[in-house]
């Protein structure tokens, strides 16, 4: 095997991880995030399907692996599961309490895969880094994990939110968009259908929730074209 050949490897299974990780990669963009060419990328996918690898090409649109196909677990390096374990330490300071859980659970299982040794490190750093913020982890909100699949399954919410500003509880049914978080809370960005426009509510002042089986169209503004409309209108960023 060439030098050539060598190096190649590592960059084949960089981008098997990558087709596995997003539904649809063009060349172009493989070759961008590799440092090569389209034509390199070219080889590169053939050389993946005469492996036996089931990619699929969409004329036009990119690549895609064959639903259902998986590559096994992947080796975390040293440093990458470091930053794992850091952003773990993280998510324990956060205020969404299903955040907290879901991630939890799923670290779990990214360290089960992990050599021994790697593992011992890992579990040695969780016990030394430590984050100020929130140190009597307070949850102060409970419905991130539900708002996440009713925004990525374009599910309406039907939601009680309280308003300081007027000491009130209003019913609203919003069609979920986006979700941010500040230092203080999470957010979620909605069209709301009580105030016929986007508005944002806070997690911690939503008092119920309820995710109905009715669907609605995906907005087509994109999340910093929400953020120059409401530049524009002048909108206070709660309601």
């Amino acid at each position: 095997m060439n030098k050539n050949e060598i190096k190649r490897l590592p960059r084949l299974t960089a981008i098997l991880t990558q087709l596995q990780t997003k539904r649809l990669l063009t060349a172009s963009e493989l070759a961008l995030k590799f440092s090569v060419s389209n034509r390199t990328i070219y080889r590169d996918i053939k050389a993946l399907e005469q492996s036996g690898v089931p990619i699929l090409t969409e004329e036009g649109k990119g690549y895609s692996l064959m639903e259902g196909y998986r590559i096994p677990p992947i080796m975390f390096s040293e440093s990458e599961a470091n930053a794992l374990i850091t952003a773990e330490q993280l998510v324990l300071k956060n205020k969404d309490a299903s955040f907290v859980k879901e991630y939890t659970e799923a670290i779990g299982k990214i360290k089960s895969v992990l050599r021994s040794n790697t593992k011992d490190k890992a579990n040695l750093l969780s016990n030394r880094i430590v984050f100020g913020q929130n140190d009597d982890f307070v949850r102060t909100s409970n419905y991130l994990s539900t708002l996440q699949l009713a925004l990525t399954n374009f599910n309406l919410v039907k939601i009680n939110y309280y308003s300081p500003n007027n000491n009130q509880t209003t019913k609203r049914t919003v069609e979920p968009f986006a979700i941010y978080t500040t230092q203080e809370s999470w957010l979620l960005i909605a069209y709301c259908r009580l105030r016929n426009d986007f508005r944002a509510f806070r997690l911690d002042r939503i008092e119920s929730l309820t995710v109905l089986s009715l669907t609605f169209e995906p907005h087509k503004i994109t999340f910093e074209e929400y953020f120059d409309i409401s530049k524009k209108k002048c909108l206070p960023p709660l309601t």
